[in-house]
């Protein structure tokens, strides 16, 4: 992975750099995915020439096959078109579920059960029998039990009280497939204590630029680590379906949502076709050989024009839905569309999108105008511009999962895990996670870790606030809408540090005004970026990509503070690898945490020795990004040039290195534009 890392970096022309993007191998196919390798990593890499065959572990067969079919000979067409609809909680009752046979609901970020964001697990589990109860009493002949889906993206992240797990960016920088899957094995536990049947998770973008504001929902911009990770977690997430305790997955964006022009939400992806099929593929076939059941496609689109592609939004792309995944790489499950995707396809509406059904999306996430998208589409078929053949198709992918799933033999509240608060509690695997997942990427002079007993001053912006500590898709979908009230198992880092060393030796000061450092052995400083989800927290060109335009007073307090002969250790909370040379010219120490969750007690384990003075825990994460040199860094899919990272990917120290840093040069670039 060095070797191929450091391949990438050298090469200054972006054509050969794709060329000689080391990818998956048909013998690495044959004998890693088929025979199910424990970590569906290679150990021979070359170039596909197109989307590979994958077996999956999870085979539906002739006796279930038969039933389906037997189903759907029973059914009527609106029948079937409303086991393709997904609606919102807040915009359907459990009676129109059963009066419209609809197969699916979801609930957005920010929606509960009432509306209660405080809503308790019996809340969740009683909302969810009522939608199964009603599935159960339409007047079909087969009545089709629904399942509700839930973006569980670092935890069951929506529910008050749940453990919320680092994001993804971190869980890279742990470098352990291992531990991501025992995270989606608890995430799967923590949906089912809701009654939830459907964890959309995880998702499995090749980042490219960091501009995006979902990158902190990639592990690496690897293709191979996001492969591998992909396989674990779907793993852990699913198992086999047929236990309790596990949920469907979702692998997510399909595809390209990763390599978008400028890191812009929802853009335009100019990859070439081998590019989509040798990096951006990666990630889904590392879930597709664990058996994920559920693809959910991106908002993107594809368009490289120059090279023959110009396939527009996926959402409409018949080539990548039908052609590539369920015909070339035999995914037998079911296609769910993003929230109101269709609409994006030309010529289409919330509403109405027969584009989109013929290219291969079975499910439909409509979640408002679901009653409008069930007339349209039934006018559709009975017009003839869907063929009844691709619905048919659709609802037997449908019906499939489901089964495989034994959803017809358990309601939710019959969950040994339904209404279980510890199930939604795993405090001890995040704090590991946590552990693991920090990078420490300055230690002057060894200043960590810090002795148990003295007194530490912190300061900054993010030291008691969970919402920085926890990022965007947590309690709500940009995460910026909550206080600590609303997250009652957390435990901010200044909460952690006065339980690590005791209260009295710890004073905190947000700006540190008015206190004297040299009343201290150490400062402290706790920064980070404010919360924010998809398209709020894209960083437009020609912003730059740091740190301090934008929260440019927290680094003026920490320069305020230092050189008076207290060592200053900064700890970054980041959804991203940003540019930061001041913060670091500014601290002795500095760690980048990413988005540690709800345990920051997995940070200060790390920043203090044990009580009888020796290392307890040492840092282990390295970075799964490049950290930027400049305000204003390409794209790792873009020339580089002679910009070289100020560290790259695989880099992060421990306790046994002493590596000084030097004073950084400074860009105080305010804009990129040349």
């Amino acid at each position: 992975m060095a070797k191929l890392q450091e391949m990438t970096r050298k090469k200054s022309n972006y054509k050969n750099n794709i060329a000689k993007i080391a990818v998956i191998s048909l013998l690495a196919l044959q004998f890693g995915f088929i025979n199910q390798s424990a970590n569906a990593k290679p150990t021979i890499q070359t170039q596909l020439k197109d989307w590979p065959k994958i077996n999956s572990p999870i085979k539906s067969d002739a006796a279930t096959e038969a039933k389906i079919k037997s189903i759907i000979s029973t059914m009527t067409l609106r029948q079937k078109i409303g086991q393709m609809t997904q609606a919102e909680i807040r915009y359907i009752t459990p009676k129109e579920v059963q009066e419209y046979y609809i197969g699916s609901v979801l609930n957005g970020g920010g929606a509960w059960p009432a509306m209660n964001k405080h809503a308790s697990l019996d809340d969740w589990v009683a909302l969810s029998d009522a939608f199964y109860d009603a599935s159960m009493k339409t007047d079909m002949k087969n009545p089709i039990p629904i399942i509700w889906g839930i973006d569980a993206v670092h935890g069951n992240n929506n529910v008050y009280g749940a453990t919320i797990f680092p994001h993804n960016i971190g869980l890279g920088a742990a470098h352990d497939a291992k531990l991501v899957g025992e995270i989606g094995a608890a995430t799967a536990r923590a949906v089912r204590a809701t009654g939830i049947q459907w964890a959309f998770a995880p998702t499995l973008a090749v980042v490219q630029n960091q501009r995006w504001g979902r990158s902190y929902e990639s592990f690496s911009n690897d293709p191979y680590q996001v492969r591998e990770y992909g396989y674990e977690y779907i793993k852990g997430l699913q198992g086999d379906l047929k236990q309790d305790g596990t949920v469907l997955g979702s692998a997510k964006h399909y595809m390209g949502d990763g390599g978008t022009k400028d890191g812009i939400n929802e853009g335009q992806n100019y990859s070439s076709r081998l590019e989509m099929i040798n990096k951006h593929g990666q990630g889904f076939y590392g879930a597709l050989s664990a058996g994920v059941q559920n693809i959910m496609a991106t908002y993107n689109s594809w368009d490289n024009s120059a090279l023959g592609d110009t396939a527009g939004k996926i959402h409409g792309n018949h080539e990548l839905l039908t052609e590539a995944l369920k015909q070339k790489m035999g995914f037998e499950g079911f296609v769910v569309s993003d929230w109101n995707g269709i609409a994006q396809v030309k010529g289409c509406a919330n509403d109405h999108c027969p584009q989109s059904i013929n290219a291969g999306v079975d499910m439909v996430m409509v979640p408002e105008d679901w009653k409008a998208f069930i007339d349209n589409t039934t006018k559709d078929v009975e017009e003839g511009r869907i063929p009844m053949s691709r619905i048919d198709d659709a609802v037997t992918r449908i019906l499939r999962v489901k089964m495989q799933m034994g959803l017809w033999d358990i309601k939710p509240s019959q969950s040994k895990y339904a209404g279980k608060i510890d199930t939604a509690a795993d405090q001890e695997l995040a704090r590991r996670a946590v552990r693991k997942s920090v990078v420490l990427l300055k230690n002057n002079n060894s200043v960590l870790p810090l002795a148990p007993n003295k007194k530490v001053l912190v300061i900054g912006n993010s030291a008691d606030n969970i919402s920085n500590q926890t990022g965007g898709w947590s309690v709500t979908w940009q995460g910026n809408e909550n206080t600590n009230e609303d997250f009652p198992n957390a435990t901010s880092l200044l909460k952690a540090i006065k339980a690590q060393i005791g209260e009295g030796n710890v004073t905190y000061s947000i700006d540190g005004k008015g206190v004297n450092p040299k009343d201290y052995s150490a400062i402290i400083a706790i920064v980070g970026e404010t919360p924010y989800a998809e398209t709020k927290g894209d960083l437009r060109f020609p912003a730059p990509l740091s740190y301090s335009s934008r929260f440019g007073d927290e680094i003026a307090n920490i320069e305020r503070l230092k050189g008076q002969g207290t060592p200053v250790i900064s700890v970054l909370y980041s959804g991203r690898t940003l540019y930061t040379n001041d913060l670091i010219n500014a601290s002795d120490a500095f760690v980048a945490a990413f988005l540690p969750g709800t345990e920051a007690q997995g940070i200060s384990d790390l920043l203090f020795k044990g009580k009888d003075g020796k290392i307890k825990y040492d840092f282990s994460g390295k970075l799964s990004f490049p950290w930027p040199s400049d305000a204003c860094p390409p794209a790792t899919n873009e020339p580089y040039g002679n910009y070289k990272p100020l560290f790259n990917a695989n880099y992060g120290l421990n306790y046994s290195q002493k590596t000084n840093i030097g004073k950084l040069k400074l860009d105080k670039r305010e804009t990129c534009q040349k």
